[in-house]
């Protein structure tokens, strides 16, 4: 999350017991992307095998987004330019049309060459496929800092090779089914972590072309799990609306909850979702699982993949499902600002 990192700080300054997650489940794969990756994987659960999506599936796209042939995705990079070259294989071999003429948005507010890319998948309803739902999350990351024992790519698996993951696999899932009455528009951003660049450019764009937007939701820093919690993910921005009680009665159980945290540091302006909220004026959440407590490595260079829970994040996107799917189906606008 944008400036995130003296927040980070700060709250590990007053924070206590805070844990590293290297115990969690792991893998590993060899470098050179999905297509042949053999994921080292602990055997999934029946709940994952019987859902969408399972620790394996999510493992590949990890492996390669966040793997150290990728350079550490910062912005108008080689490496950034392999993970696009990615989503754009995903969104085209799943039925994600182009957005636009191609799925490639170039930004008009960063120096170096830089793009976001943005597919749709068409509501199947003749009338409620005027109305869009944006998804999304940032791909690009930090790219090579200051070497810590020899390491010097930040390779941004939870921040945000995880989000990137989650949004790729809706868009397998709505891309296959279309299922959904909204139009669904996955974004993947760049230069988020430049300040927003992405996002606010798309959210200028898609304003100044009179979308018609419903609701805008990003993921965000998903590769971990909440600990001590009596829900799973979070909002940020969780008062603006009710989205969490529209997520949990789609989920049918306590999926989303409020984490006082996100509120304390204003999460809600520090990732993608915010230039929608100041642009349309409209629900702009992002979902999280990242706490201040549950992850060491915020821009460091041990945000890497064998410290991410690949089986917890496919439960998320199993879980998340029929939350995208209810809203997106729903007669009328369930979610709505607070």
């Amino acid at each position: 999350m944008k400036y995130l990192i003296s927040l980070y700080l700060l709250a590990f300054a007053f924070s206590c017991g805070s844990t590293n997650i290297k115990n969690t489940p792991t893998a590993t794969a060899p470098i050179g992307g999905p297509e042949g990756v053999k994921a080292q994987l602990p055997p999934a659960t029946n709940e994952e095998l019987s859902g969408f999506t399972n620790a394996e599936k999510i493992g590949e796209l990890m492996n390669f987004l966040a793997s150290d042939e990728l350079q550490g995705r910062d912005s108008g990079s080689e490496g950034i330019e392999k993970a696009a070259q990615l989503i754009e294989k995903r969104f085209k071999e799943n039925g994600v049309l182009p957005y636009y003429t191609s799925y490639r948005d170039t930004l008009s507010n960063f120096k170096k060459p830089a793009f976001n890319i943005v597919g749709v998948v068409e509501g199947n309803d003749p009338i409620l496929k005027k109305e869009y739902i944006v998804i999304g999350a940032h791909y690009d990351h930090i790219g090579i800092i200051k070497a810590e024992n020899g390491d010097a790519i930040a390779n941004g698996a939870n921040d945000n090779a995880s989000g990137t993951s989650t949004v790729l696999e809706f868009a397998r899932y709505f891309g296959n089914a279309k299922t959904n009455k909204r139009s669904l528009i996955f974004a993947l951003f760049s230069a988020e972590e430049k300040g927003l660049l992405g996002s606010q450019h798309l959210a200028k764009k898609m304003k100044e072309a009179d979308l018609n937007l419903y609701a805008m939701l990003n993921f965000e820093m998903t590769g971990v799990p909440l600990r001590g919690k009596d829900y799973e993910m979070y909002i940020t921005g969780y008062s603006n609306s009710n989205l969490a009680e529209v997520s949990n009665t789609y989920a049918k159980e306590n999926l989303i909850g409020f984490l006082p945290t996100a509120k304390e540091y204003n999460l809600f302006k520090r990732s993608d979702n915010y230039p929608f909220h100041q642009e349309f004026k409209v629900p702009s959440h992002t979902y999280c699982t990242f706490d201040f407590t549950n992850f060491d490595h915020y821009h460091k260079v041990g945000d890497e993949n064998d410290i991410m829970d690949f089986p917890h994040m496919a439960t998320m996107v199993n879980k998340m499902i029929p939350v995208l799917e209810g809203i997106a189906n729903g007669e009328n606008q369930e979610v709505k600002l607070n």
